[in-house]
């Protein structure tokens, strides 16, 4: 095994690890609030076209009563990218189209108005470079300035622990990125997002690798915490209007303007788990 490929399953085995505690946290939050609401896993093949092994991954949905659609992805693909996209994707060409890709991707849509929805994705990347990319960031319908805070407080901490200028650098690219153009508005309260840590040598993707990791453990920590605190506030019809028009704008950016969507459907993803973005209900007004 290659020292790329050693990495490539070192950065997988970590991201299948998150998803099993991320999913455990929420299940436990169902059981709080009286549910018996599980994660339902699916497992696929990427479709190479060509009968070779392109690799796959695992959907994890889950529907209850406080997390009213939230699905984990994990996925490990490899193979080449069309020429037309190659040129697109950093390190690889029309020449050089080979990759491989790693990574969890989570999207939280939650019943009570008052929870805030969230998103989180870290990814291992190698083309004839390799690097790390991802992030969090927090998307209520009803914003409180107490849970924007806590969340990016420990965001803040966890940057600061590797580099003292990555927070307020991955805040703005969240902020810029994050957005949706044709409504000028952000899509949610932001929180960071990063990519191309390049990982040139051993200590360069130790040192990457060490960061990753230290945002899921961010995300982890913080986001059971916010989903705690107002699960149980009561919502009016009103509220959930404003929820459900709100899930509009976040539609438009994943199908618009998201990158991750894009990606997978350009590498021949399984479309249910590059969807699972969507929410499970929304309005336009």
């Amino acid at each position: 095994m290659s020292d790329l490929s050693k990495q490539t399953q070192a950065a997988r085995t970590w991201f299948e690890s998150l998803r099993d505690r991320i999913c455990a946290e929420f299940e436990a939050i169902e059981r709080e609030a009286g549910s018996d609401a599980s994660f339902e896993y699916k497992q696929w093949d990427r479709d190479t076209g060509d009968g070779s092994d392109g690799g796959g991954g695992t959907q994890g949905l889950m529907k209850g009563k406080v997390f009213e659609k939230v699905g984990v992805n994990v996925s490990t693909v490899s193979g080449a990218f069309s020429p037309q996209f190659a040129d697109q994707i950093n390190g690889a060409s029309a020449e050089q189209p080979e990759f491989t890709a790693t990574g969890i991707s989570l999207v939280a849509h939650m019943r009570n108005p008052h929870v805030p929805n969230v998103h989180m994705n870290t990814r291992f990347l190698t083309t004839q470079a390799a690097w790390f990319g991802g992030g969090a960031d927090l998307n209520p319908a009803l914003p409180y300035d107490d849970d924007t805070k806590r969340f990016h407080a420990r965001l803040r901490a966890a940057c600061s622990a590797h580099n003292p200028t990555y927070y307020d650098k991955f805040k703005k690219w969240a902020d810029d990125y994050f957005f949706i153009p044709h409504r000028n508005v952000h899509r949610g309260v932001g929180g960071i997002f990063y990519d191309h840590l390049e990982c040139d040598d051993d200590p360069s993707f130790d040192r990457n690798f060490a960061f990753t990791k230290d945002v899921g453990e961010a995300f982890l920590d913080v986001y059971p915490q916010l989903v705690r605190s107002r699960m149980k506030t009561e919502w009016t019809d009103e509220e959930k209007l404003q929820q459900l028009e709100w899930r509009g704008r976040y539609a438009e950016f994943n199908l618009v303007y998201d990158r991750g969507t894009l990606f997978g459907l350009k590498t021949g993803g399984n479309i249910d788990a590059i969807l699972m973005s969507l929410p499970p209900e929304a309005v336009w007004s």
